[in-house]
Order: C-alpha cells, then structure tokens, then sequence
C-alpha cells in the first residue's frame, strides 16, 4: 500500500472527512513520528510496532563500481520492532 491508497481508504471509511482533511492527517502522523525520531525518542503503537532509532558507526565503505575504499560517517538509522499482534497474525499457520 502506497501512501495515496491509505489516504483514500481512510477517507472512503470516514465519509465525514473530505480527502484534503484525511491527507492533512496523515501528514500530521507521519510528521510526528519523523519528529519523534529525530529528537532521539521512540514511537510505539500498541499492537503494530515500535519505531526507534540505532547507531551506526562510522566504517569504510567500498564503491561497487570502481572498489575504491570510501569512507562512510556515523549515523543513526530508523528501526522498527513489529509488536506481539503483528508478529502472531504473519506468523498464522493455516490448517490445510
């Protein structure tokens, strides 16, 4: 599901809310979560998942193109932990 397709649905299942209020929304959403994040914190939605971040040290890198080495600095990466509902409704077995 491409960002566009949530706002449709939301907005098909919310007929009070015209499609310019449910993109506000999930702007609103997203913007908080990036916002979170940045500022070293963690978000977490019971039952979907926690999103925080991690360290990356800095280390030497190698272009694929021409294998010279290429230094690569430190960062921080977003990391994502599915919650318990999400990782118990993936992992349903069916009975065949």
């Amino acid at each position: 599901m491409i960002r566009s397709e949530l706002i449709q649905k939301l907005a098909d299942e919310n007929p009070g809310l015209n499609l310019a209020e449910v993109e506000k929304i999930v702007d609103l959403f997203f913007r908080e979560i990036v916002d979170r994040l940045a500022s070293g914190g963690r978000v977490e939605l019971r039952g979907f998942g926690a999103f925080t971040t991690r360290a990356r040290d800095a280390r030497t890198g190698r272009n694929p193109r021409t294998g010279e080495q290429v230094p690569v600095s430190a960062k921080r990466v977003p990391y994502f932990k599915p919650g318990k509902e999400m990782r118990e409704r993936l992992n349903v077995k069916s009975e065949s």
